[in-house]
């Protein structure tokens, strides 16, 4: 089966799930651009990619499994990744911050 071959069951929730996604990336980039501290710019970004890869992943498994005709969850483990590391980031970077602006 090709991309051509695909149907409009799951090319238009794909293709919603992607323009949904970078819509979420965008608008978490521009709370990095416009928030005006440090510790609220990290929560914009911070959501904007969690949330705008997690639809840019269903996108994909919707696509793959498509393709495959059966279900294909590889992305599942992606998403588990970054669930993970995403706010683990976010947390260290805002405690050097805050390790930084301490008075000594």
């Amino acid at each position: 089966m090709t991309v051509e071959d695909l149907s409009p069951w799951i090319t238009v929730p794909a293709a919603l799930l992607l323009v949904a996604g970078a819509l979420l990336t965008l608008v978490g980039s521009l709370g990095l651009l416009r928030l005006p501290s440090f510790y609220t710019r990290m929560h914009g970004p911070t959501m904007g990619s969690t949330l705008g890869t997690a639809c840019t992943l269903a996108a994909s498994m919707l696509v793959a499994s498509g393709l495959a005709g059966r279900p294909v969850i590889h992305e599942v483990l992606i998403s588990l990744l970054l669930a993970l590391t995403s706010p683990m980031t976010s947390v260290v970077l805002m405690q050097a911050a805050r390790h930084r602006a301490r008075p000594e």
